[in-house]
Protein backbone atom coordinates (compact mmCIF):
# COMPACT_ATOMS: atom_id res chain seq x y z
CA UNK A 1 0.00 0.00 0.00
CA UNK A 2 3.21 2.24 -0.19
CA UNK A 3 1.35 5.59 -1.99
CA UNK A 4 -1.94 4.82 0.40
CA UNK A 5 -1.02 4.54 3.72
CA UNK A 6 -0.07 5.89 6.30
CA UNK A 7 -0.75 9.19 4.78
CA UNK A 8 -3.52 8.63 1.77
CA UNK A 9 -6.04 6.95 4.20
CA UNK A 10 -5.32 9.29 6.86
CA UNK A 11 -6.57 12.32 3.94
CA UNK A 12 -8.00 10.11 1.26
CA UNK A 13 -11.81 10.29 0.61
CA UNK A 14 -11.62 7.87 -2.40
CA UNK A 15 -13.91 6.02 -3.80
CA UNK A 16 -11.59 2.41 -9.83
CA UNK A 17 -8.55 -4.99 -19.63
CA UNK A 18 -10.74 -5.11 -21.71
CA UNK A 19 -11.93 -1.83 -22.94
CA UNK A 20 -14.55 -0.71 -24.88
CA UNK A 21 -13.12 0.62 -28.21
CA UNK A 22 -16.77 2.09 -29.28
CA UNK A 23 -16.84 4.65 -26.34
CA UNK A 24 -15.62 7.84 -27.45
CA UNK A 25 -13.98 8.15 -24.01
CA UNK A 26 -11.76 5.64 -24.69
CA UNK A 27 -10.74 7.46 -28.01
CA UNK A 28 -6.45 8.16 -28.41
CA UNK A 29 -5.56 11.81 -28.29
CA UNK A 30 -4.61 11.42 -32.24
CA UNK A 31 -7.65 10.12 -33.07
CA UNK A 32 -9.60 12.75 -31.89
CA UNK A 33 -7.55 15.58 -34.39
CA UNK A 34 -6.91 17.83 -31.53
CA UNK A 35 -3.19 19.81 -30.81
CA UNK A 36 -1.90 18.36 -27.63
CA UNK A 37 -1.18 21.84 -26.11
CA UNK A 38 -3.80 24.48 -24.76
CA UNK A 39 -3.86 27.11 -27.85
CA UNK A 40 -4.74 29.88 -26.09
CA UNK A 41 -5.03 31.69 -22.29
CA UNK A 42 -8.66 33.12 -22.81
CA UNK A 43 -10.40 32.65 -19.41
CA UNK A 44 -7.27 33.77 -17.38
CA UNK A 45 -6.44 34.51 -14.48
CA UNK A 46 -7.98 31.26 -13.06
CA UNK A 47 -8.28 30.63 -8.90
CA UNK A 48 -9.09 27.73 -7.87
CA UNK A 49 -8.72 26.00 -4.54
CA UNK A 50 -7.25 22.63 -4.20
CA UNK A 51 -7.28 20.98 -1.04
CA UNK A 52 -6.82 23.71 1.27
CA UNK A 53 -4.02 25.69 -0.97
CA UNK A 54 -5.23 28.74 -3.04
CA UNK A 55 -3.69 29.60 -6.37
CA UNK A 56 -3.93 31.84 -9.16
CA UNK A 57 -3.37 31.23 -12.72
CA UNK A 58 -2.55 33.82 -14.99
CA UNK A 59 -1.58 31.24 -17.81
CA UNK A 60 -1.67 27.45 -18.49
CA UNK A 61 1.28 26.37 -16.51
CA UNK A 62 3.57 25.40 -19.10
CA UNK A 63 6.71 22.53 -17.55
CA UNK A 64 4.58 19.99 -15.53
CA UNK A 65 5.54 16.38 -13.76
CA UNK A 66 3.34 14.54 -12.50
CA UNK A 67 3.43 11.88 -9.77
CA UNK A 68 1.36 8.71 -9.83
CA UNK A 69 -0.25 7.02 -12.81
CA UNK A 70 -4.18 8.48 -12.39
CA UNK A 71 -3.01 11.88 -12.70
CA UNK A 72 -0.54 11.41 -15.71
CA UNK A 73 -3.70 9.60 -17.67
CA UNK A 74 -5.77 12.58 -16.79
CA UNK A 75 -2.91 14.78 -18.46
CA UNK A 76 -2.35 12.69 -21.55
CA UNK A 77 -6.60 12.06 -21.57
CA UNK A 78 -6.56 15.69 -21.98
CA UNK A 79 -4.49 16.30 -25.03
CA UNK A 80 -1.62 17.62 -22.64
CA UNK A 81 1.51 15.80 -23.43
CA UNK A 82 3.53 17.99 -24.40
CA UNK A 83 2.97 19.92 -21.34
CA UNK A 84 4.52 17.55 -19.39
CA UNK A 85 8.67 17.36 -18.57
CA UNK A 86 8.73 14.61 -16.41
CA UNK A 87 6.98 11.80 -14.98
CA UNK A 88 7.29 9.04 -12.31
CA UNK A 89 5.47 6.23 -10.38
CA UNK A 90 2.93 3.87 -12.46
CA UNK A 91 1.11 1.07 -10.62
CA UNK A 92 0.87 -0.98 -13.81
CA UNK A 93 1.27 -0.22 -17.22
CA UNK A 94 -0.47 3.08 -18.97
CA UNK A 95 -3.38 2.21 -21.15
CA UNK A 96 -2.82 1.33 -24.98
CA UNK A 97 -4.18 4.57 -26.17
CA UNK A 98 -1.87 6.67 -23.84
CA UNK A 99 1.47 4.31 -24.99
CA UNK A 100 2.97 6.62 -27.40
CA UNK A 101 2.89 9.56 -25.86
CA UNK A 102 3.61 8.15 -22.60
CA UNK A 103 6.81 7.47 -24.10
CA UNK A 104 7.69 10.75 -24.75
CA UNK A 105 7.61 11.96 -21.51
CA UNK A 106 10.88 11.26 -19.62
CA UNK A 107 10.35 8.91 -16.48
CA UNK A 108 12.47 11.34 -13.77
CA UNK A 109 11.82 8.36 -10.70
CA UNK A 110 10.22 4.64 -10.12
CA UNK A 111 9.02 5.76 -7.42
CA UNK A 112 8.67 9.49 -6.07
CA UNK A 113 11.52 11.64 -7.47
CA UNK A 114 13.54 13.54 -4.66
CA UNK A 115 13.14 17.09 -4.34
CA UNK A 116 16.27 17.41 -6.01
CA UNK A 117 15.29 15.30 -9.07
CA UNK A 118 11.93 17.12 -9.44
CA UNK A 119 13.83 21.04 -9.66
CA UNK A 120 16.13 19.44 -11.91
CA UNK A 121 13.23 18.83 -14.98
CA UNK A 122 12.50 23.11 -14.19
CA UNK A 123 8.70 22.55 -13.83
CA UNK A 124 6.15 25.54 -13.16
CA UNK A 125 3.97 22.66 -12.24
CA UNK A 126 3.71 19.45 -10.13
CA UNK A 127 0.23 17.27 -10.08
CA UNK A 128 0.31 14.98 -7.45
CA UNK A 129 -2.37 11.58 -7.24
CA UNK A 130 -1.55 10.62 -3.57
CA UNK A 131 -1.19 12.87 -0.35
CA UNK A 132 2.20 10.92 -0.05
CA UNK A 133 3.07 12.54 -3.58
CA UNK A 134 4.25 16.04 -1.40
CA UNK A 135 5.25 14.17 1.54
CA UNK A 136 7.04 17.14 3.39
CA UNK A 137 9.31 14.89 5.12
CA UNK A 138 10.65 13.69 1.55
CA UNK A 139 11.14 17.54 0.84
CA UNK A 140 8.05 17.92 -1.51
CA UNK A 141 6.00 19.15 0.61
CA UNK A 142 3.31 21.45 -1.17
CA UNK A 143 4.94 24.55 0.30
CA UNK A 144 8.31 24.19 -0.15
CA UNK A 145 7.51 23.69 -3.73
CA UNK A 146 5.77 26.67 -3.78
CA UNK A 147 8.77 28.23 -2.34
CA UNK A 148 10.62 27.28 -5.61
CA UNK A 149 8.53 29.25 -7.57
CA UNK A 150 6.21 25.72 -8.75
CA UNK A 151 2.61 25.62 -8.14
CA UNK A 152 0.64 22.17 -7.54
CA UNK A 153 -2.38 20.23 -7.12
CA UNK A 154 -3.21 17.17 -5.13
CA UNK A 155 -6.03 14.98 -6.89
CA UNK A 156 -8.81 15.64 -4.67
CA UNK A 157 -9.46 11.71 -3.93
CA UNK A 158 -7.71 12.97 -1.44
CA UNK A 159 -9.17 15.60 0.60
CA UNK A 160 -12.54 16.00 -0.91
CA UNK A 161 -15.54 15.84 1.52
CA UNK A 162 -18.58 15.02 -0.63
CA UNK A 163 -20.80 11.98 -0.76
CA UNK A 164 -20.77 11.78 -4.26
CA UNK A 165 -17.42 10.55 -5.31
CA UNK A 166 -18.36 10.41 -9.10
CA UNK A 167 -19.21 13.93 -9.53
CA UNK A 168 -15.85 14.92 -7.45
CA UNK A 169 -14.18 13.07 -10.63
CA UNK A 170 -15.72 15.08 -12.90
CA UNK A 171 -14.93 18.33 -11.11
CA UNK A 172 -11.21 17.01 -10.96
CA UNK A 173 -11.11 16.79 -14.68
CA UNK A 174 -13.17 19.84 -15.21
CA UNK A 175 -10.44 21.69 -12.87
CA UNK A 176 -7.67 20.12 -14.30
CA UNK A 177 -8.83 21.25 -17.82
CA UNK A 178 -9.63 24.83 -16.71
CA UNK A 179 -5.93 25.24 -15.23
CA UNK A 180 -4.72 24.41 -18.59
CA UNK A 181 -6.93 25.61 -20.47
CA UNK A 182 -8.49 22.74 -22.28
CA UNK A 183 -12.02 23.37 -20.58
CA UNK A 184 -13.68 22.36 -23.74
CA UNK A 185 -11.72 19.23 -23.67
CA UNK A 186 -12.76 18.17 -20.11
CA UNK A 187 -16.39 18.61 -21.19
CA UNK A 188 -16.48 16.76 -22.89
CA UNK A 189 -14.63 13.73 -21.75
CA UNK A 190 -17.13 14.46 -18.77
CA UNK A 191 -20.31 14.37 -20.85
CA UNK A 192 -19.25 10.95 -22.37
CA UNK A 193 -18.47 9.81 -19.15
CA UNK A 194 -21.97 10.23 -18.05
CA UNK A 195 -23.22 8.33 -20.98
CA UNK A 196 -21.14 5.81 -20.60
CA UNK A 197 -22.22 5.26 -16.91
CA UNK A 198 -25.94 5.79 -17.48
CA UNK A 199 -25.69 3.13 -20.13
CA UNK A 200 -24.01 0.52 -17.64
CA UNK A 201 -26.81 1.64 -15.07
CA UNK A 202 -29.29 0.31 -17.97
CA UNK A 203 -27.90 -3.11 -18.10
CA UNK A 204 -28.11 -3.28 -14.52
CA UNK A 205 -31.22 -1.63 -13.84
CA UNK A 206 -32.93 -4.60 -12.61
CA UNK A 207 -30.42 -7.12 -11.00
CA UNK A 208 -30.40 -7.63 -7.55
CA UNK A 209 -26.96 -6.58 -5.71
CA UNK A 210 -23.97 -8.69 -4.90
CA UNK A 211 -22.29 -8.72 -1.60
CA UNK A 212 -19.02 -7.96 -2.42
CA UNK A 213 -15.66 -8.15 -0.41
CA UNK A 214 -12.68 -5.89 -1.96
CA UNK A 215 -9.15 -7.89 -0.91
CA UNK A 216 -6.18 -5.27 -1.33
CA UNK A 217 -3.95 -7.26 0.81
CA UNK A 218 -2.72 -8.43 4.22
CA UNK A 219 -2.65 -11.25 6.67
CA UNK A 220 -3.74 -10.48 10.00
CA UNK A 221 -6.36 -8.80 8.74
CA UNK A 222 -7.90 -7.52 5.45
CA UNK A 223 -6.71 -4.42 4.00
CA UNK A 224 -9.90 -3.38 2.02
CA UNK A 225 -12.17 -1.18 0.56
CA UNK A 226 -14.31 1.03 2.84
CA UNK A 227 -17.26 3.08 2.37
CA UNK A 228 -16.01 6.25 0.92
CA UNK A 229 -14.33 7.11 -2.22
CA UNK A 230 -14.48 6.06 -5.46
CA UNK A 231 -13.89 2.68 -5.07
CA UNK A 232 -17.06 1.92 -3.09
CA UNK A 233 -19.22 3.92 -5.73
CA UNK A 234 -17.41 2.11 -7.99
CA UNK A 235 -18.78 -1.45 -6.73
CA UNK A 236 -22.30 0.10 -6.44
CA UNK A 237 -22.40 1.51 -9.88
CA UNK A 238 -21.39 -2.19 -11.15
CA UNK A 239 -23.97 -4.13 -8.95
CA UNK A 240 -22.66 -4.98 -6.18
CA UNK A 241 -22.87 -4.19 -2.55
CA UNK A 242 -19.84 -3.41 -0.62
CA UNK A 243 -19.77 -5.79 2.58
CA UNK A 244 -17.51 -2.98 4.39
CA UNK A 245 -19.47 0.36 3.33
CA UNK A 246 -19.97 0.83 7.14
CA UNK A 247 -15.96 1.86 7.43
CA UNK A 248 -15.85 5.17 7.46
CA UNK A 249 -13.10 5.99 5.40
CA UNK A 250 -11.68 4.77 1.90
CA UNK A 251 -9.02 2.06 2.60
CA UNK A 252 -8.89 0.60 5.93
CA UNK A 253 -8.35 -2.94 7.87
CA UNK A 254 -10.94 -5.48 8.69
CA UNK A 255 -11.05 -8.21 10.96
CA UNK A 256 -11.11 -11.64 9.04
CA UNK A 257 -14.26 -12.83 11.54
CA UNK A 258 -15.97 -9.69 10.03
CA UNK A 259 -16.00 -11.13 6.00
CA UNK A 260 -16.67 -14.53 7.23
CA UNK A 261 -19.44 -12.87 9.01
CA UNK A 262 -20.94 -10.80 6.25
CA UNK A 263 -20.53 -14.13 3.79
CA UNK A 264 -19.46 -12.06 0.42
CA UNK A 265 -20.66 -13.58 -2.46
CA UNK A 266 -17.90 -12.28 -4.67
CA UNK A 267 -14.44 -10.90 -4.13
CA UNK A 268 -12.87 -8.40 -6.18
CA UNK A 269 -8.77 -8.47 -6.29
CA UNK A 270 -6.91 -5.36 -6.94
CA UNK A 271 -4.09 -6.17 -8.71
CA UNK A 272 -0.82 -4.17 -8.15
CA UNK A 273 2.46 -4.33 -7.01
CA UNK A 274 4.78 -7.47 -6.22
CA UNK A 275 2.10 -9.73 -4.81
CA UNK A 276 0.48 -11.28 -8.13
CA UNK A 277 -3.63 -11.87 -8.16
CA UNK A 278 -3.03 -15.60 -8.33
CA UNK A 279 -0.78 -15.04 -4.82
CA UNK A 280 -3.94 -13.69 -3.50
CA UNK A 281 -6.38 -16.05 -4.75
CA UNK A 282 -4.48 -18.66 -3.00
CA UNK A 283 -3.92 -16.88 0.40
CA UNK A 284 -7.44 -16.67 0.20
CA UNK A 285 -8.54 -20.33 -0.69
CA UNK A 286 -6.38 -21.96 1.54
CA UNK A 287 -7.12 -19.99 4.60
CA UNK A 288 -9.67 -22.55 6.74
CA UNK A 289 -11.38 -19.77 8.38
CA UNK A 290 -12.91 -18.52 4.90
CA UNK A 291 -13.66 -22.13 3.68
CA UNK A 292 -17.75 -21.45 4.57
CA UNK A 293 -17.49 -18.10 2.79
CA UNK A 294 -19.69 -18.55 -0.36
CA UNK A 295 -17.30 -16.55 -2.47
CA UNK A 296 -14.50 -19.14 -1.28
CA UNK A 297 -16.50 -22.53 -1.93
CA UNK A 298 -17.51 -20.89 -5.59
CA UNK A 299 -14.39 -19.33 -6.00
CA UNK A 300 -15.98 -16.25 -7.53
CA UNK A 301 -13.52 -13.50 -7.95
CA UNK A 302 -13.22 -10.66 -9.55
CA UNK A 303 -9.74 -8.56 -10.70
CA UNK A 304 -9.43 -4.91 -10.72
CA UNK A 305 -5.85 -3.05 -11.71
CA UNK A 306 -5.61 -0.51 -8.92
CA UNK A 307 -5.45 2.07 -11.36
CA UNK A 308 -8.91 1.29 -11.97
CA UNK A 309 -10.29 2.43 -8.90
CA UNK A 310 -9.04 5.24 -7.70
CA UNK A 311 -9.95 9.09 -9.66
CA UNK A 312 -9.17 9.33 -12.74
CA UNK A 313 -10.18 9.11 -16.14
CA UNK A 314 -10.49 4.98 -15.85
CA UNK A 315 -13.52 4.93 -13.88
CA UNK A 316 -16.26 4.54 -16.46
CA UNK A 317 -14.94 2.26 -18.29
CA UNK A 318 -13.68 0.00 -15.06
CA UNK A 319 -17.29 0.48 -13.71
CA UNK A 320 -18.50 -1.39 -17.09
CA UNK A 321 -15.80 -3.99 -16.73
CA UNK A 322 -16.44 -4.84 -13.21
CA UNK A 323 -20.05 -5.13 -13.98
CA UNK A 324 -19.16 -7.80 -16.39
CA UNK A 325 -17.81 -9.62 -14.02
CA UNK A 326 -19.82 -9.53 -11.46
CA UNK A 327 -23.03 -9.85 -13.79
CA UNK A 328 -21.33 -11.49 -17.04
CA UNK A 329 -25.51 -12.25 -18.43
CA UNK A 330 -26.56 -8.95 -18.11
CA UNK A 331 -23.85 -7.26 -19.27
CA UNK A 332 -22.52 -9.31 -22.47
CA UNK A 333 -24.05 -8.05 -25.24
Amino acid sequence: MSRRTPALIAAAVLLPLALTACSSSETSTEAKGKPEAAEKSDGFPYTVTNCGVTTTYKAPPKRVVTMNQHVTEIMLELGLTKSLVGTAYLDDKVLPKYAKDYASVPVIAKEYPSYEQVLATNPDFVYGGYASAFAAGDGRGREALKKAGIETRLNTESCAKADTPMETLYEEVREVGRTFGVTDRAEAWIKQAKADNEATAKKLADLKPLPVFVYDSGDKTAFTAGGKGIGNELIKRAGGTNIFADLDKSFGDASWENVVARKPEAIVIYDYGSTTVEQKKKRLLTDPALADVPAIKNKRFAVMPLSDVVLGVRVPAAVEKLAAQLHPAATTP
